[in-house]
C-alpha cells in the first residue's frame, strides 16, 4: 500500500456566526474538504447566513474550490483537485 506524502483532510464544521467564516477561509486555502453545518447560524439569523454564504461562495472560487449545498443543513467545499456532482436540472 502506497502512502500518500500530503493527505487532503475533512473537516467538519459547524458555523453559529459570521466570526467563523475566517478560520474556515485558512481551511480552504489549505485545500482541506469542508462539511459546514449551518442550522444553529439558520435557526438564529437567517440574513446573517445569506451573507456567510454569499462570503464562502466567493472565497472558494477565488480559491479555485468547489462548493455546493448538501440537503437542507450542510454546505460542501472541495478543494480544486475535487470536484463535487452535481445534476443537471431539467426546468421545462
Amino acid at each position: 500500500m502506497q502512502k500518500q506524502e500530503n493527505p487532503t483532510y475533512l473537516k467538519a464544521i459547524t458555523i453559529r456566526d459570521i466570526s467563523d467564516v475566517h478560520s474556515i477561509k485558512e481551511d480552504i486555502k489549505k485545500e482541506m474538504i469542508l462539511i459546514l453545518r449551518v442550522t444553529p447560524l439558520a435557526q438564529k439569523d437567517v440574513e446573517q447566513l445569506r451573507k456567510v454564504v454569499e462570503e464562502l461562495y466567493s472565497i472558494a472560487k477565488a480559491e479555485g474550490a468547489d462548493i455546493a449545498r448538501l440537503g437542507e443543513e450542510r454546505i460542501i467545499v472541495a478543494p480544486p483537485s475535487i470536484k463535487i456532482w452535481k445534476p443537471e436540472y431539467d426546468l421545462k
